[in-house]
Order: structure tokens, then sequence, then C-alpha cells
């Protein structure tokens, strides 16, 4: 079986610079001039075409001339050139708050800063925080140009949110400091691997952790509505002393602190493509006792400070060119089938994804909220002590 979740950590070695927006000023409500000729508002644009066109949103998206984003580790999926695509092709400057936060880091952003002209204009959520984000109303309906390519199922009918890309959860290893490295969930538990085993980040917060309890739940006799024997399984990594609470991120990948670390594979093969000219060996494995898939998703904050400039940026993110982007980061993007039709796809970048057989297949809302529950209630006391 497989399944899909998000992020916390950071996935690659050096951060170019980026723009972060202070945390302590207060700032002040967003302003309505995103507006055309005729008097048709950015705000409530449900589409370029609702705006008047592609043309008329650019010109309206320069005019504001920032983009406010949050969460967006330029090494996370190739988002460095993504961005800088972006800043190239319009001259808009996007500012990214706390690169490496979580998902639940961005809906309190959206929360506490709602009327501030500081609040992040676009979300990068994991899929089961993107529904969350939806339910409490605080995401804009808007169909990029490609909606109708997205694959039904990963995206919401009203366009509060679309999958974007996403990848399977793996095992990395760094074969020159382990002997022989893991393959499956249930190598893991082998005492060779004492105090080696690590996630990216805690499963209550980031998407990319939860993955990895779901995927040890479906290695361990789980499902997708039973995500207990992951909790079992971390519990029995943490008794026999393999699992370490260090976050596994590049610089305790690079330093050897978390030899072993269970992420996603596009960051996983990332560290691998990056830290091959340091002499590291990083190996990665997508484990056939626990094949769990996730999608992340793209969204727009309802109330966002720069809303030309919001509804453009995920033009840019579903254009042949954003998709293939994402592609050479590693990750599967959501317009993958669309462009292999249309002939649109980097067949090179394509070819180098971590090998994975069968079809994925995703939980339901119920389940993904049925399991954000258990973990809420039990995580801290399966790793405690």
């Amino acid at each position: 079986m497989i399944v899909s979740l998000p992020r916390t950590a950071v996935r690659g070695g050096a951060l170019a610079v980026v723009a972060a927006l202070a945390l302590s000023a207060c700032g002040a409500a967003p302003d309505d001039t995103s507006t055309t000729a005729d008097g048709r508002s950015a705000a409530t644009a449900t589409s370029a075409a609702d705006f008047g066109g592609m043309a008329e949103l650019v010109t309206a998206a320069k005019k504001e001339g920032t983009l406010h984003a949050i969460a967006l580790p330029r090494d996370w999926a190739n988002y460095g050139a993504l961005i800088d695509g972006f800043q190239k092709k319009y001259g808009i400057k996007i500012e990214v708050e706390s690169p490496d936060g979580s998902s639940q880091d961005e809906i309190n952003a959206v929360t506490s800063r709602k009327g501030q002209d500081r609040a992040p204009d676009v979300l990068d959520l994991g899929s089961s925080f993107a529904l969350s984000a939806a339910q409490q109303g605080l995401l804009a309906p808007y169909k990029v140009a490609s909606f109708a390519d997205i694959p039904e199922g990963q995206k919401d009918p009203e366009g509060q949110w679309f999958n974007d890309y996403g990848g399977y959860i793996s095992i990395g290893c760094d074969a020159k400091r382990v002997t022989s490295c893991p393959k499956t969930f249930a190598d893991l538990l082998k005492p060779q691997y004492k105090g080696q085993v690590a996630l990216n980040g805690n499963p209550t917060k980031s998407g990319s952790a939860f993955g990895g309890v779901y995927a040890a739940a479906l290695a361990s006799g789980g499902s997708f509505d039973d995500i207990q024997p992951g909790l079992d399984f971390f519990a029995k990594l943490k008794k026999n002393g393999n699992y370490t609470p260090v976050e596994s991120t590049p610089a305790t990948v690079e330093k050897g602190e978390t030899p072993i670390s269970i992420d996603w594979d596009y960051l996983n093969a990332g560290y691998a493509e990056e830290f091959k000219s340091k002499g590291l060996d990083w190996q990665v494995s997508v484990p056939e006792d626990g094949k769990f898939s996730q999608y992340y998703s793209q969204a727009i904050n309802k109330d966002a400070p720069h809303p030309a400039a919001a509804r453009l940026w995920q033009e840019y993110l579903y254009s042949a060119e954003g998709q293939n982007l994402w592609l050479k980061g590693f990750a599967r993007p959501a317009l993958m089938t669309a462009m292999e039709k249309a002939g649109t796809i980097d067949k090179t970048a394509a070819a180098a994804l971590p090998e994975v057989s069968g079809t994925p297949a995703f939980p339901t809302e119920a389940q993904q909220a049925k399991a954000k529950t258990v973990l809420a209630e039990g995580w801290g006391k399966a790793v405690s002590g």
C-alpha cells in the first residue's frame, strides 16, 4: 500500500541570502489598490481571466512589486531556482520569512497577522494542513490556467488549494558512517543502528515527519485508518536506542549527527547530489514495506497583502517552466502526467528521480484528521523517556 504529507527542515547546504520579514513590527492593513481600469480586484479574482487576462495580472503584480512567502527553503525541491526565476522574469521581489518553518507555522502566521501588510501572501502546505486552512476559511479560491490538468482528488473544486509537488518517504543513509545501510523499516530496528535513526521534525507539526510515521504504520500492519502501529514502531525504536531526537537537516547530515534520515525522497536525493563533492556517500532507498507518497499543496492567503503577485506566483509555479524546476529538484510535479502527454516535461530530470514501483494511494481528509489526532495524543509519550 502506498500513501501521502509536509515540511519542517531545510534541504541542502548553504542557504542563499533571502529577505526576512520583521517578526515584531506592526504592519498596516493591506490596501486594495490592485484593480483594473474597469474596477476588477485582484483580491477577489478567481482566475487570471476573471481579472482581465494574464497581461492585466502581470501589470498589477509588478505594481505591487513584492511577494511575501514563508517556510520556503531554497534547498527544498529546488525552490531557490523557482524564486530566482520568478524574480528575474517579473522583477517582483520575493521576501521569504522563516525558510525552515513548518506548515503549522504558516497557518499561524496567516491567523495572527490578519489585516497586516507583513502577512504571508502564499502558502506551501502539507495536504492535511491545506485542508485544515480551507476549513478555517483562510484561503482564497483561485484556479491557475492549467487547473484542469491537475488530477482529480489533488485539488479543491473551488481552487482553495491544489497539489504542487510530491514524493515518497525514503531512508537516507551515510554509507561512510553506516556499515550496511538499511533498506526497509524492519531493518531500522536492528541493533547496529543504535542512536542513528532520525526524522525531519516533529510529526505533529511537520508533514515530512508525519509521513515518516504513517509509512512506518503501513510497514507494521497499520493502514490509512490506523496510524497507531507507526507510533508503536517509533516507541520501539526509542526503547532499543536506535531513535535519535535530533531533527535531520542538511547540517546534521553533513556533520554525521543524523547518519540515517527518514525523509521525502526528493530531499534525500538532494543530499546525495549536493554532498557528493564533499565526499559524503548518501544513499537513498524507498522502503518496500512502507511506501507512503504525499503532495504538498499551494494556496493563497484570503487576505494576502499582495493579491496580484500571489496569483501570478501560482501561475508561474504551474507553468511548464515552474513544474520542470520542481522536477529538477527530484520532486514529482502535480502536472507531470499532463506534461508527459504534452511533450513539455524535462525528460532528463524525470529519469533522475528515485526509483519506485507501484501506484500511489492517498488517505482521505477524514483519515488524515484522525491520524493527526492520534499523533497529537500519543507522539510525546512514544518517544519520551
